[in-house]
């Protein structure tokens, strides 16, 4: 899980920065280096995390150049003609053996906490429960009405002036501005990951099994992801849209969408879900 968080970028250093007070865009930019900006309190940690390790790897990079620099000054033909017969130093060894240990063990300790700290919600405002699917995500609202409802790309030829390609959805879901939301995952077929990195957000959605995690946008905004795990051959064309809105803005969507998806509601007896219409891409994506 924190192999593929630290993955997005190389460096807090280089992240990107945006206005507080305006609507952020958590996607990925032209030319862009690090993490993608932040947008709550998970990613504020990932990144913290991040500096800690790429700051040590700097580290023992610049060491480890200047040591090798030193020996090849120091001990080449010319300068050391004689060379030592020396085969075991009892401090050098034991240097060499406790200093990586206390390494690891630093970068250890707020591993741990990290993961932990993002493995659950503490006082949730409410729950989402996450379907991923070949190849689209399903959420349930089940604090909200209990209403689901499905969440399909925007093929190329259907975007509109402004729509990011591969990363739009037709039905975005909506959180409200500092609310903790517990999320719990699952798998309809396959493993899928549920991966929004500007909100810190990475969890595996497997068949048979319900992992938890949570998060938090702390200013409104729309944040992309997509399943990063290989689930077929159109893994990557899975899709997330986070919209963080005003709370009020939530409750007029949720209370929209109670009606707008209320077949879908248990012990409703109406039609299931109608399936998009027909597309040679979206066909031959069905098919696989």
């Amino acid at each position: 899980m924190m192999a593929a968080v630290l993955l997005a970028g190389a460096g807090n250093a280089f992240a990107q920065t945006a206005p507080a007070t305006e609507p952020m865009v958590g996607a990925p930019v032209p030319w862009g280096m690090g993490l993608q900006t932040s947008g709550g309190p998970i990613k504020d940690a990932i990144g913290d995390f991040n500096t800690l390790v790429f700051n040590i790897i700097v580290a023992i990079t610049i060491f480890v150049a200047l040591l090798l620099a030193w020996c090849i000054w120091r001990y080449n033909a010319n300068r050391n003609p004689v060379p030592s017969r020396t085969s075991h130093h009892t401090g050098l060894e034991i240097a060499w053996t406790v200093v990586p240990v206390l390494i690891l063990v630093v970068i250890a300790i707020p591993s741990f906490r990290l993961i932990y700290y993002q493995d659950r919600a503490r006082d949730a405002d409410f729950t989402i429960n996450v379907t991923g699917h070949q190849w689209y995500w399903n959420y349930r609202m089940p604090d909200h009405g209990n209403f689901a409802f499905d969440s399909r790309p925007v093929f190329d030829e259907d975007l509109t002036p402004g729509q990011f390609r591969n990363l739009e959805v037709d039905e975005p879901l909506l959180i409200p501005v500092g609310a903790t939301v517990r999320v719990l995952t699952q798998g309809a077929d396959v493993i899928h990951s549920f991966f929004i990195p500007s909100l810190g957000v990475q969890r595996y959605n497997i068949p048979g099994r319900t992992l938890e995690t949570w998060m938090r946008a702390d200013r409104p905004g729309t944040f992309y992801g997509q399943c990063n795990q290989i689930c077929g051959t159109n893994h990557w064309f899975m899709p997330i849209v986070i919209r963080a809105v005003p709370q009020e803005e939530f409750n007029a969507w949720a209370e929209a969408a109670r009606t707008r998806f209320a077949h879908t509601i248990p012990g409703n007896n109406a039609p299931a879900l109608a399936m998009p219409a027909a597309n040679p891409i979206r066909t031959a994506a069905a098919q696989q």
